[in-house]
This record gives structure tokens, C-alpha cells and sequence, in this order.
């Protein structure tokens, strides 16, 4: 199996871990490289998993589905981000969720318990895994958070400027490109798509916005009136 040592000891999960260290973590980590293509399901709800993934290349969504079929995006997963650590880490704990590839992708899988517990190769230098997986999940918590900002107006007009309004902050600029399609943002934000397109439409006339595609551009007020729901 390659791996691509630079890329990999880019992510966050490998920050601070020197080439020979990885070389001898990869060694003992069950480590399994798997290439999906656009759609393609990862993990299944109700699975029960032991390992955490690394997207090498492309990006994988997570998403709740209710038994009427109703689709709720939680997070996109994009390259160099690790997904699935929470359930991992928690040994027959089932996946609320499906884990899917949004695009065409590869995934580096290693095997949580041998990461925690470690072995004689890998026990001298596993703290610095351990220590950013739990920065990582501390940050996925706050992401999350974020989500329960983003959704919690009654309003579509003030999800999409909650969302914008963080996005804007995320990116230091009025400028900026989101992760997601129009419907995948619908997904995400749980409204109607059609009625979604219709309000970003309103926002434009208003003068609040421009957007093109997934590219957005925050015009007339500034980030702080953003923050304030308007009617």
C-alpha cells in the first residue's frame, strides 16, 4: 500500500509527527487505504466500527436520514479531516448516522484501539496521536454547535444568515465559497430547497447578498448586522 507521507503528516491528526514516526505508526495501525466513488456509502447507521478515517482525497458527507426519508446533512468531511473518531473511540456504540462519499475519495482507515492502547513501536509516540485526536474532536464538538446556531431561527432567511454570517467570520472575508450544493445546504440548514432559492433570491433584491454557484459575496450591512436575524 502507498502512502503519501507528505499529505498524510499534513493532517491534524498527524501534526507534530516526525516521517519515521509515522513510518512505524502506519506499521502498526492496521491501516487500510480504500477508494470510493461519488455516493458510494462509507458507513452504514447502525454499524458498529473500530476505526477512524482520513480523507486523503476528495470529501465525504455525514448525514441523518428518519425512517420518512427526510435527509439532514451534519458536516462536510473534506481532504485531510478525520471522521468517525467519536464512534471509534466508543466500542459498540451504533452509528447514528451514514457516512458517504461526496465526490470521488480516498480513505485511510487505522484502527482506533491500537492507537489508544498502542503496541511496542507505536506506545512511545502514540501521545501525540491521542493528544490531537482529542483537539480534533474538541473541535468537531464546537462545529456541531455551530450547526445549532445555524438552524435554530424559525426563519429560512435567518438560518442562511446565521450560516453566512459564520462563514464570512470562518474565512476573515465578505468573499467566500461554501462546501456545499444548493441541496446539500438545504440538508444541512433543514429547510425546503425550493423555498431556500427562492429567499437567497429575496436576499439579493435586498441588496444583503451575491452568490453565484456556491460562491457568496456579503454586500450592504456589516458582519455584525449579519449576526441579527432579520425579518
Amino acid at each position: 500500500m502507498q502512502i503519501d507521507y507528505e499529505k498524510l503528516l499534513a493532517t491534524p491528526l498527524f501534526r507534530g509527527v516526525t516521517l519515521e514516526e509515522a513510518e512505524h505508526m502506519i506499521q502498526c495501525l492496521d491501516v487500510k487505504r480504500v477508494h470510493y466513488k461519488k455516493e458510494e456509502i462509507i458507513y452504514h447507521e447502525g454499524d458498529s466500527i473500530t476505526t477512524v478515517g482520513i480523507v486523503l482525497s476528495g470529501s465525504v458527507l455525514i448525514e441523518n436520514n428518519d425512517i420518512w426519508g427526510n435527509r439532514s446533512i451534519l458536516d462536510r468531511v473534506g481532504e485531510g479531516q478525520i471522521f468517525a473518531e467519536t464512534y471509534a473511540c466508543v466500542p459498540g456504540e451504533k452509528l447514528l448516522v451514514n457516512v458517504l462519499a461526496a465526490e470521488a475519495s480516498d480513505i485511510l482507515f487505522l484502527e482506533v484501539s491500537k492507537m489508544l492502547k498502542g503496541c511496542t513501536n507505536v506506545c512511545s509516540r502514540r501521545s501525540k496521536l491521542i493528544r490531537n485526536l482529542l483537539t480534533v474532536t474538541a473541535k468537531k464538538n464546537l462545529k456541531l454547535s455551530h450547526r445549532i446556531f445555524n438552524t435554530s431561527s424559525k426563519s429560512i432567511r435567518g438560518r442562511l444568515l446565521s450560516y453566512l454570517s459564520y462563514q464570512a467570520m470562518e474565512n476573515g472575508s465578505r468573499e467566500f465559497e461554501i462546501p456545499f450544493n444548493r441541496q446539500q445546504l438545504a440538508d444541512y440548514l433543514s429547510v425546503d430547497r425550493s423555498a431556500m432559492s427562492n429567499e437567497l433570491g429575496k436576499m439579493q433584491r435586498d441588496g444583503l447578498i451575491r452568490v453565484e454557484k456556491n460562491h457568496f459575496w456579503l454586500t450592504g450591512a456589516t458582519l455584525t448586522e449579519f449576526n441579527t436575524e432579520l425579518p
